[in-house]
């Protein structure tokens, strides 16, 4: 991919989220999260670890956006913690909070970035979980009164402005598996959150649009190609069947004003009349996030997909054809809007060498997903632009400090960031196809 092949204007980024860089946990009057509560819980995370730091990014902002210009990238991607700028999830704001996110706006703005931000990335004011979080419908109230005020607040500044990020994490690992916060375990709330975050979008791009914010709105869901293991018809039907629950539960209601159907699909929400009338509201475009198929095998044990000998730190099978497949899959069964690839990247076990990190498999699961966006462009989506994940290393949810998905490497002891090559492959990158 040496001559140009990405059109003028194509949006150049890295991404990351609050609870995983900020820190400051416990300064300038943040509320605490259900991260802050799940990750201090015993038994939650790799080795107990917690975002009580991270990156120290509340601090060290000013230079992770020297960081950032010095990749040579458009856009940055970041999440705004809800309980930083509304400790309570209601009511009182925090004014050192909101001042935070005016600070790191008007920075990159200084550098010629443009600010993509995201209104939820996880990380639940405690004080609503208690009041039932995102099992209860209030919720989706108290979500749309925290975007209507920082849409006002950042919106003539923010390039977009996402309600949520990757829903389907937030209701199935953070309520039916118990892997996230707040760590329930039960299917049906599952089902019934999933309902109630798609609510909420909708309620807040209403409420957002009604006060006029001034950036494009939108949503980003983490999607994966499906491929059944056989040609067996229970591998099939377990294809569609996750396929259903992963892709198309979340875009099949923004689109369609529906739930899908699907072999084994049996759990449904309960829904107020209009429900899908408010969830279904125009999107200025769609983000994605990419990481991995889904490979689907009704045997016991699964027959194993054939080439996950390359895969990840996290065990995910680096599948870049998974991804023209998937955005050719959207673009024949909705009307999209403009697509962002909002994530997109992969964890090695990065070492840090006489000042260098050498991390060759990272510049090729880059290089070979690059190429699989370009061909889904070539077959008719409408990708507007690339964020890598992540700029940093940084707090891995339940895997802690222990996988790094950064262009730049993190020593948690020091906080000192080295770029590592795969900085450099993405700058020189991103200058040839300017």
């Amino acid at each position: 991919m040496t001559q140009q092949k990405f059109p003028p204007g194509f949006v150049w980024g890295v991404a990351t989220s609050a609870y995983q860089i900020e820190g400051a946990a416990n300064e300038d009057g943040r509320g605490k999260s259900i991260w802050d509560t799940f990750s201090h819980t015993p038994g939650n995370t790799f080795q107990g670890h917690t975002g009580d730091v991270a990156c120290d990014h509340y601090h060290r902002y000013p230079q992770d956006i020297e960081l950032i210009a010095g990749l040579g990238v458009d856009a940055y991607r970041f999440s705004i913690a809800w309980p930083r700028v509304q400790p309570a999830g209601r009511g009182a704001w925090n004014q050192k909070g909101l001042d935070f996110y005016d600070r790191l706006v008007d920075g990159l703005l200084a550098k010629g970035i443009a600010p993509h931000a995201t209104l939820y990335h996880w990380d639940l004011p405690q004080a609503l979980q208690d009041e039932g979080g995102w099992g209860s419908r209030d919720t989706a109230d108290r979500f749309a009164d925290y975007a209507d005020v920082m849409g006002q607040r950042l919106g003539d500044r923010l390039a977009t402005l996402s309600t949520h990020n990757e829903p389907w994490c937030t209701a199935h690992l953070g309520h039916r598996i118990g892997q996230f916060a707040p760590g329930a375990r039960d299917p049906a709330l599952a089902i019934q959150v999933a309902h109630h975050l798609l609510l909420s979008h909708g309620k807040a791009l209403l409420a957002m649009r009604a006060s006029g914010v001034k950036a494009l709105l939108g949503i980003v869901l983490n999607q994966s190609s499906v491929t059944p293991a056989t040609a067996s018809a229970a591998d099939a039907a377990l294809a569609e069947r996750e396929y259903a629950l992963f892709v198309r539960w979340f875009m099949d209601p923004i689109f369609l004003k529906r739930y899908p159907t699907a072999p084994g699909v049996s759990i449904y929400p309960v829904a107020h009349e209009n429900d899908f009338d408010v969830i279904a509201q125009p999107l200025d475009f769609l983000g994605i996030n990419y990481y991995t198929r889904i490979w689907a095998s009704s045997e016991e044990p699964p027959r194993p997909a054939p080439n996950l000998q390359g895969a990840s730190d996290m065990g995910w099978e680096n599948y870049a054809q998974g991804l023209t497949e998937l955005l050719l899959q959207d673009h024949r069964d909705y009307k999209l809007p403009p697509v962002y690839i909002t994530e997109n990247g992969t964890a090695c076990a990065d070492l840090l060498i006489d000042g260098r990190v050498n991390d060759a498999d990272r510049i090729e699961y880059m290089r070979s997903h690059l190429e699989a966006i370009r061909a889904a462009m070539e077959g008719g989506v409408d990708v507007r632009g690339f964020f890598y994940w992540s700029l940093l290393d940084n707090y891995e949810w339940n895997s802690g400090y222990d996988k790094r998905f950064g262009l730049i490497h993190v020593d948690y002891e020091t906080q000192t960031r080295t770029p590592k090559d795969s900085a450099g492959w993405y700058r020189s990158f991103i200058q040839r196809n300017r």
